[in-house]
């Protein structure tokens, strides 16, 4: 009699290298079937740039199995028991989901699985070290980043697991499935072989200097490889286990994954609401002058050029440099005072790289609601942030068309331009030391709320 095969559930692993659940579908049985589904909850807030990646990653990840990699279209409680049944698979092998939306449904597929007979089988997850695990001494979860990666470090992590395409046996679909047709090229090239060269070429070319060209977007200094942690083309563990001793401004950049991650399993709720309940009370702007000022920040017509310049990348490529996020993201909220949620949102929609966990929290560290206790006093000068991070201007010049034609650091004040700003170019929509002082006056009347509420206490 032949053995009962398995079914692999592929959500954010998209790759067959180091993947620990195919180890364990493979000690179940040696045949799987290798399953996708597009689950519209998941990919409605998504925009063009990640669903044309998503599909360019399901193209290349189907072409290593030989075509075998079935996609089906609905609600995983439903679509994923009907395919068990249909292959009488004895167990689905997952990797673990830890974002919000992803524990709900997986707890209502494996409740709808066992009703069947069908086991649910979870191993290993995006991160090196599954959040939830790293706690402090007394069992309390981590709320600063540094004392959390000490311990993440003390914690350590397993090496790569020893997974591949031949690691099973891939079964024919028996269901008719979605076809993931052919879409424009993405900026970034799809599947689990391009992030390896894209991970091989930054440590031949890019590793040495990354310390100080990470925070240059006037440099190819990162390492391009977001989109593909994001949807798993390459495990951080791969990473890790390949970065030299000393490459610590790398290693504590994976850790800040990992750290927002474990943030937000211990508080679901901060995908959406301020990590810190005292920034509830933060006053905000609203009404039609609001509207507008979000128009012109959405569209790179700010009259700031680094953060018109990030905004128009955006755009146009579906990335960001992440020093510019920073910028932009703190020019939002506390030069426009506008909510750090909205844009949250408009990231979401547009970055290939989108990441739930990595967004959210990020865009709270620049608010201030987030983990960190006085980031609040940050207040990016975007004039002084363009001069120190792109010199030169020449990561304006890429982005701002209308600012092509002024030399050097000048383009990053055009305002001071002999005639003013070249033609098309909007001036400053507002005046960045007085909304500095207007953006502090705000955090202090939260932080003299608090205090007040905690002596009536």
């Amino acid at each position: 009699m032949t053995e009962a095969p398995t079914v692999l559930w592929f959500r954010r692993d998209l790759r067959l290298r180091d993947l620990p659940a195919l180890l364990t579908a493979a000690r179940r049985s040696p045949r799987a079937l290798a399953l996708y589904v597009l689950d519209d909850t998941l990919l409605r807030p998504a925009g063009k740039p990640r669903l044309d990646f998503l599909h360019g990653c399901l193209r290349t990840l189907s072409g290593q199995l030989d075509g075998r990699l079935l996609v089906v279209r609905g609600d995983p409680v439903r679509e994923v028991p009907r395919v068990a049944e249909a292959v009488e698979a004895s167990s689905v092998h997952v990797s673990t989901d830890t974002g919000p939306y992803g524990r709900r449904r997986d707890g209502a597929v494996a409740a709808a699985l066992a009703k069947r007979g069908v086991e649910w089988v979870e191993t290993g997850s995006p991160y090196a070290v599954t959040p939830g695990r790293v706690r402090k001494a007394d069992g309390e979860p981590y709320r600063v980043f540094t004392p959390f990666y000490r311990a993440w470090l003390r914690h350590g992590w397993r090496g790569p697991a020893d997974s591949s395409a031949s690691t099973v046996e891939w079964i024919e679909p028996p269901l008719r499935g979605e076809s993931v047709a052919d879409g424009p090229d993405p900026l970034f090239e799809p599947g689990e072989a391009a992030a390896m060269r894209v991970w091989e070429r930054f440590l031949d070319e890019r590793l040495d200097d990354y310390g100080t060209d990470r925070d240059r977007p006037d440099r190819p200094g990162t390492t391009l490889l977001s989109p593909y942690l994001r949807w798993g083309c390459v495990h951080p563990r791969t990473l890790l286990a390949d970065l030299p001793d000393g490459a610590e401004a790398l290693r504590s950049e994976l850790a800040w994954r990992e750290f927002h991650a474990d943030v937000l399993w211990h508080r679901p709720e901060t995908a959406r609401r301020n990590y810190d309940e005292r920034f509830d009370r933060m006053r905000h702007d609203s009404g039609p002058g609001a509207d507008e000022a979000f128009r012109q920040w959405r569209e790179g017509r700010t009259g700031f050029p680094i953060v018109d310049a990030g905004m128009r990348q955006l755009l146009a490529e579906g990335w960001m440099h992440n020093r510019v996020r920073m910028i932009v993201a703190s020019f939002l909220v506390k030069d426009l005072h506008l909510p750090w949620w909205w844009g949250a949102r408009h990231f979401m929609r547009h970055l290939v790289d989108g990441d739930l966990a990595s967004n959210q929290l990020n865009w709270q560290w620049v608010a201030g609601s987030g983990t960190d206790a006085a980031p609040y006093f940050r207040v990016f000068n975007p004039t002084t942030q363009g001069r120190k991070f792109d010199p030169d201007g020449d990561y304006v010049r890429r982005y701002v068309a209308e600012l092509r034609a002024v030399p050097g650091r000048a383009v990053h004040e055009p305002v001071k331009l002999d005639g003013g700003c070249p033609e098309g170019y909007p001036p400053p929509m507002v005046d960045h030391a007085e909304e500095r002082q207007e953006a502090l006056a705000r955090y202090g009347a939260v932080q003299d709320t608090s205090r007040a509420a905690r002596r009536r206490a």
